[in-house]
């Protein structure tokens, strides 16, 4: 009795290919990530030549410790 059955009706077409994703490698975040870096090292830079000390103590002369004070004469 197959006939008396109603018949599949046809299957959609299937949907289209996706595109792609972007690629995270391009030029403009290359360029970015270079501006970003650069601008760390300049500031890291900055603050660098503001301190006085190395691994080797201080980096005035020593004239400056040998000063007399007035309370120890």
């Amino acid at each position: 009795m197959s006939f008396l059955t109603p018949k599949m009706p046809a299957l959609p077409p299937p949907p289209p290919e996706p595109t792609p994703p972007p690629s995270f490698e391009d030029q403009e975040r290359e360029a970015a990530a270079t501006a970003k870096q650069e601008t760390l090292d300049r500031k890291r830079k900055g603050r660098k030549s503001t301190i006085l000390t190395s691994y080797q103590g201080l980096q005035d002369d020593d004239s400056v410790i040998s000063k007399k004070t007035l309370l120890g004469s």
